[in-house]
């Protein structure tokens, strides 16, 4: 069932024009717009920064709504990486290519946008082959 279900996503979601080059298409409207990015991924952070100075570093660019920074359930330490919320997004945005690479406390940080944590079923991304026959690759 699961060579299938992959098979007919891969149908449906590939179309071959006229020209002759594979084009992927999701025609589905009901997904809603992918929201303002105003969270961002903190990564590269020395075991001394605390949530008051990440937040003082982050809050020349714009409104910080919220600092969190991950912790190790064990022994306590920070695991060097946190995420800094923006209420607007150009505020996230300035932030972002301001500090990416910049260093804070002694480390170069590694500022990227945060992606949403999915939860429940794993997500399947069909690929487009170049002869359009994927027989072939199943009985391989």
């Amino acid at each position: 069932m699961k060579n299938s279900l992959v098979s007919l996503a891969r149908r449906a979601l590939t179309v071959q024009n006229p020209a002759s080059d594979w084009r992927c298409f999701c025609s589905s409207p009901s997904f809603p717009p992918p929201p303002f990015n105003t969270k961002l991924f903190v990564a590269g952070l020395s075991w001394s920064v605390d949530e008051k100075s990440l937040n003082d570093a982050f809050s020349s660019f714009g409104d910080v709504t919220e600092v969190r920074i991950m912790y190790d359930k064990d022994s306590g330490r920070s695991r060097g990486f946190g995420f800094v919320y923006f209420s607007k997004e150009v505020d996230a945005r300035s932030a972002k290519d301001a500090m990416d690479g910049k260093a804070f406390l002694g480390r170069p940080l590694r500022v990227s946008y945060a992606l949403e944590k999915v939860r429940g079923g794993p997500i399947v991304v069909p690929r487009c082959l170049n002869n359009g026959d994927d027989t072939n690759s199943r009985n391989s």
